[in-house]
């Protein structure tokens, strides 16, 4: 007793000190319990005599850690599993909350790590239903809490293979998930009277997590309506068309607690969510949407619970879920629908003058309109829509509570200002243009009008001597900027609902004028003299190049006066660059002055944000448009003239002894001069501009980057912006990179290429790991692998020339390239999304054109590497696992073709693919099972790319197939195993044993069809029974 006291003791120290040293030491005397399997009899004496909770809980997550690590025996984490259950049914009432929701992890854990190992984990809700037929209120909530856990457990990964946890997320919810959603219906109808509000929770949030769950293998992302539908299998019908399932959550939004209203509206909105296929006929869909429009309805007239922001949001939600899931004329039918949208455009007015309040919301009310009015073309029928008198009201109480909200802002000494967020800016403005183009006469007419005063007013203070009141000016320039931000809007749509084409580009033009004359008043006194000397004098003429000299030169202002704005310039370049990218807008650009100046002032002293150093990346954008501009003219000589400030900024650095190379001045030109040059290579998309760049960096040019790669290893500031650019010049797109038949280019380009990378490579390598290794290593060692795959895989080199010559620049580019690849943990290339993409690239090129070096690499590093194409198989990212079955594909063909199918004596190389395979005989088969159920239990969009390694691993060996075809049929039902043998049979019908394109084919058609066959089957079994738990629902009910 003495012993546990002190234990106690220790527990209270962990959990509640204040003192980070206590605590720490407190953790180093406990943390055997959760490392060492043999303190789980103690975790369990613990929990039989503890006193205090905090030594309870120690006990259970001490279980808990030691079931994550998945070493335990199956009768032990049943014994554990019994235990618990035990044990919450006879202490669980008197626990506190944490330690209970401690207990309930652990036991949901252990379900779902022994899923498929015992069908006695099964039982859990069997066991669950148990505690709620027990006498005590205490246990019938705990019973809840078991299936709200177990549904969240069995809905997310976890620490365990993506595959492995959507079988079990899929075996969970064909059997048991139906059946649970009816507990908690049955719970709900049990409590609404019986319990206080706090209690009514529990079966709330219980039925949430059950139409929240994972149905088809891709969690909801309720941002995108892409993803916003919930599907329900067709055996949760007879729920939806039973009007007491949604009354029964309207019902619970009328109580006073407002965490219970606020789920419950969560509720309706994934109801409201549902798919439309799941209703069969259309008079049961109707039902269903009358249920849920007179449900809001009731809210919109008695506006219970709106005064909380929560259920306010969520209540915009649902309304947005209507037109998202059911068609205009739908709603039409509805005979309350005239009631019903008045109300709704009533709320939204009034949600838009609360524009404070409401801003996170207003969003899916337009949403909801926007989709309302694009459906009108389409509607049949003399049924009123009620549009034409709602509508145009929600357009202008939108305009005017953004025109209003500078004031306020400025009124109230906001910070938070929506202009200044352009993310949350575009999401109000998205819905808008369609509201306004559905009355587009009306529409422009209210904003010109409020837009005239606003830009006399304007004018007038700009003709004032002295600034007069700021905060007056601040005000007109925020109104006068959302008014251009609706007018951009409004003319990037093309809509013709409501008026015809010609009278929408009238209307159209007469906006327009009010934005260009706002861009004369703002720029007036700003603009450079050689630049802008014609532009008053263009103005007046009706020309299109006017209009365009007009925004080229606005263009050429911001890029001059607000260099310290990096916001403005980024914007400024991407219309520069919308412009420059068409080929007939940039034939034009070349014929205006202003653009001629551009090109010819390219420097710091014209364009100031070039020397700023917040700008620099804008910098290769701008390169990249004048790239663009440049090689539309075919001519060597202007080329050569635009690059002449480049050359002379190389020239200086060239001349920069290594001992100043180091300065900030002389580091920060660098930067500048490889962002310049990438921008520019960016824009080089024919084998003649590529040349004009490549004749003037090459040979000349080269040294100075291999100089500064040596002095800058440890300076990731100095080394991306190389990098990258090197990245860009070796990529062969479009065929740019093809030299003349005696030219040596290729070869003299890659082995600049190489000598650059052993340069870094050697160096970062030595370095020490620092705080942000992503950002001193991993970014570098990803980008040295790209430029390298780029090089290896552009078809301009002939590969073994270097090795007939003795020449090392191949050899030490791979060998360095390795090194860097196997210093990164297998974990962090798979946390980090570039890095994965980058090594995975790399190595599916190294299996597709230099399977030799692989395979003369020592066994375990072989291994290490197809270890890591596994689980790039494993990975979410679609083309990471295509490239990983490629370069499998590449190995297995290999095998097939030297070793299995080879007539002659093998090669040096396939007998060390060989001595791999003979030292790790389990390679090839766990790479194959793990083909086969991505094949067969996830929705892979690259099937296609699959199909290719499982044949070529197939033809290696027959008995491996045979074995792994046992081994997933003793998986399945008993009843279903016959069945799915046949499908087995067909896959390998008409397949013959070789690896030519027919071939391949062939086999890709019967395993599109094996996998159809397969999953048929098993749905057919899950209908059987999802029918026995139909009955066993309208039984209860009955």
């Amino acid at each position: 007793m003495e012993s546990l006291a002190q234990l106690e003791l220790l527990c209270e120290k962990l959990y509640n000190s204040r003192d980070s040293a206590e605590r720490a030491h407190a953790e180093s005397i406990l943390k055997c319990f959760s490392e060492n399997s043999d303190y789980i009899s103690q975790c369990q004496y613990i929990l039989d005599n503890a006193s205090t909770p905090y030594a309870l809980m120690l006990a259970s997550s001490s279980l808990l850690n030691q079931v994550n690590d998945r070493s335990l025996s199956l009768q032990l984490r049943l014994d554990i599993r019994n235990y618990v259950i035990n044990y919450l049914a006879t202490r669980g009432p008197k626990l506190q909350t944490f330690v209970i929701k401690s207990l309930i992890q652990l036991v949901c854990r252990i379900t779902k790590f022994g899923w498929f190992d015992d069908d006695k984990f099964r039982d859990i809700v069997k066991e669950a239903a148990d505690f709620l037929s027990l006498a005590s209120q205490d246990h019938y909530f705990i019973g809840l809490k078991i299936l709200y856990h177990l549904v969240g457990e069995m809905n997310q990964a976890n620490a365990m293979p993506l595959t492995l946890h959507r079988k079990i997320a899929c075996s969970f919810k064909d059997q048991f998930l139906l059946q649970i959603f009816q507990i908690s219906l049955t719970s709900l109808h049990q409590l609404k009277t019986e319990v206080p509000d706090d209690f009514r929770r529990d079966p709330l949030s219980l039925a949430l997590r059950c139409l929240s769950y994972d149905f088809v293998g891709c969690p909801v992302d309720e941002s995108s309506e892409e993803f916003g539908t919930v599907q329900l299998p067709a055996s949760w019908r007879p729920l939806l068309q039973d009007p007491s399932t949604v009354q029964i959550f309207f019902d619970y939004y009328k109580v006073n607690d407002t965490c219970v209203s606020k789920e419950a509206l969560e509720c309706l909105v994934r109801l409201a969510s549902v798919r439309r296929s799941i209703f069969v006929e259309d008079p049961s869909r109707t039902q269903f949407l009358s249920h849920l429009m007179s449900g809001t309805k009731e809210i919109l007239q008695t506006g219970q619970g709106l005064a909380d922001h929560g259920n306010y949001h969520e209540f915009c939600r649902l309304l947005g879920r209507f037109k998202v899931n059911f068609q205009l004329s739908e709603l039409l039918s509805i005979e309350f629908y005239g009631e019903w949208i008045g109300l709704v455009a009533e709320f939204t007015t009034k949600s838009l003058l609360s524009w404070q309040w409401a801003s996170n919301s207003v969003y899916y009310l337009l949403s909801l309109w926007s989709r309302l009015v694009t459906s009108v073309p389409y509607l049949k029928g003399d049924t009123p829509s009620m549009l034409d008198e709602t509508v145009p009201k929600i357009t202008e109480g939108f305009i005017t509570s953004r025109i209003n909200s500078v004031q306020a802002s400025f009124a109230n000494d906001s910070s938070d200002d929506t202009l200044d967020n352009v993310d949350v800016l575009q999401e109000q403005l998205e819905s808008l243009p369609y509201l306004c183009r559905f009355q587009y006469q009306n529409s422009s007419i209210y904003i010109i009008n409020i837009m005239e005063p606003l830009l006399q007013a304007y004018m007038e203070r700009s003709r004032l001597p002295a600034p007069g009141d700021a905060n007056e000016l601040s005000v007109i320039e925020g109104q006068l900027t959302w008014l251009v931000h609706i007018i951009a809007a409004i003319l990037k749509i093309r809509q013709t609902i409501g008026c015809s084409q010609e009278s929408q580009e009238l209307i159209d033009a007469e906006l327009a004028a009010r934005v260009l004359q706002l861009i004369n008043v703002t720029d007036t006194g700003v603009h450079a003299q050689q630049l802008y000397a014609r532009l008053s004098e263009l103005l007046g003429l009706n020309d299109h190049l006017v209009l365009l000299n007009v925004i080229v030169g606005k263009i050429a202002t911001n890029l001059k006066c607000y260099a310290e704005c990096e916001d403005v310039i980024d914007h400024t370049l991407s219309l520069f660059l919308e412009l420059a990218s068409g080929y007939m807008t940039g034939k034009l650009l070349l014929k205006l002055e202003s653009t001629k100046f551009i090109i010819a002032n390219h420097s710091r002293e014209t364009f100031p944000f070039l020397e700023e150093y917040r700008c620099a990346r804008s910098r290769t954008t701008f390169y990249y448009i004048l790239g663009c501009l440049i090689f539309m003219e075919d001519t060597p000589v202007k080329f050569r003239s635009f690059m002449e400030p480049l050359l002379q900024v190389a020239v200086n650095l060239e001349a920069t002894a290594d001992a100043a190379f180091r300065t900030d001045v002389v580091k920060y030109a660098f930067i500048g001069l490889m962002r310049d040059l990438r921008g520019i290579a960016m824009a080089t998309n024919s084998r003649r501009t590529y040349g004009l760049l490549f004749d003037w960096l090459y040979p000349s040019r080269m040294p100075l980057l291999l100089k500064a790669i040596s002095l800058y290893a440890d300076e990731p500031e100095v080394t991306t912006p190389l990098l990258k650019f090197m990245c860009e010049f070796v990529l062969n797109k479009a065929q740019r990179l093809t030299f003349d038949s005696s030219s040596p280019n290729g070869i003299l380009l890659f082995r600049e290429v190489s000598k650059l990378i052993v340069a870094y490579g050697s160096r970062i390598l030595l370095l020490p790991n620092g705080t942000d290794i992503y950002g001193s290593k991993y970014k570098g060692i990803w980008i040295s692998l790209a430029v390298l795959s780029r090089a290896l895989c552009g078809n301009y080199v002939n590969f073994g020339v270097f090795e007939l010559y003795g020449d090392r620049a191949l050899a030490d580019a791979l060998d360095i390239s390795l090194k860097m690849s196997l210093s990164v943990p297998l974990s962090d290339i798979l946390a980090f999304k570039k890095l994965s993409k980058a090594f995975y690239g790399y190595v599916e090129v190294l299996f597709s054109n230099h399977i030799t070096f692989v395979l003369n690499l020592d066994t375990n590093t072989f291994v290490h590497i197809v270890s890591t194409l596994e689980s790039g198989l494993k990975g979410l990212d679609t083309g990471i696992s295509t490239q990983c079955a490629s370069a499998i594909d590449s190995l297995a063909a290999f095998y097939f073709n030297n070793i299995t199918a080879a007539d002659g004596p093998p090669s040096p190389a396939a007998l060390n693919l060989a001595r791999h395979i003979g030292e790790f005989p389990t390679l090839f088969p766990q790479i194959l099972k793990t083909l086969f159920e991505i094949i067969i239990f996830e929705d892979a969009g690259n099937q296609w790319s699959l199909s290719r390694p499982i044949l070529s691993l197939i033809m290696i060996s027959e008995q491996m197939f045979s074995n792994l075809r046992a081994q997933i049929l003793a998986s399945q039902p008993v009843d279903q195993q016959q069945r799915l043998s046949q499908c087995f049979d067909k896959l390998m019908t008409d397949v013959a044993t070789n690896l030519e394109p027919k071939n391949r084919d062939k086999f890709t058609q019967n395993l599109t069809t094996f996998r159809h066959d397969f999953l048929n089957a098993q749905i057919e079994s899950e209908e059987m029974v999802n029918l026995l738990l139909e009955l066993q629902y309208r039984f209860l009910f009955s």
